[in-house]
């Protein structure tokens, strides 16, 4: 075992995740609304909660998609071009700027991804059991 320290102090930082990172939240976002609706809606009055959480949800996700293209659109310049050209790997190997601490850009997005994730598939093994032990009782 070695006592050397190694410093990684010459990775790039950025203050933005990877497109991918909110493609795959958006993905984690219509699975949690999808498996709501196809494994909850079997009783007469669940339609308007979940209308009111499908509208929740697609506002939290729509309106910063919104600002984010029309921000793509009026903004182009040479920056944001050299920005958008990084992979996900380099992107992943880099750090990343988050509430006034750098945090490792995987860290980052694991901190995100999670809780989304945890609802999402958590609410899926929820309706599965719900679905087989409405199936036994009835």
């Amino acid at each position: 075992m070695s006592n050397e320290v190694t410093l990684h102090h010459n990775r790039p930082h950025r203050d933005q995740f990877h497109p991918l990172i909110y493609r795959v939240a958006g993905g984690l976002v219509i699975w949690f609304v999808l498996s709501a609706w196809i494994l909850f809606d079997h009783h007469g009055y669940i339609e308007l909660p979940l209308a009111f959480i499908s509208i929740l949800l697609l506002m939290a996700v729509g309106i910063p998609w919104i600002l984010w293209r029309q921000r793509r659109k009026y903004s182009r310049s040479e920056n944001d071009a050299g920005r958008e050209a990084v992979s996900l790997r380099d992107w992943g190997n880099g750090d990343m700027d988050v509430c006034g601490a750098r945090l490792h850009s995987t860290d980052a997005a694991i901190n995100m991804l999670l809780p989304l994730a945890a609802g999402a598939f958590g609410l899926t093994a929820i309706g599965i059991v719900f679905v087989f032990v409405a199936r036994t009782v009835s």
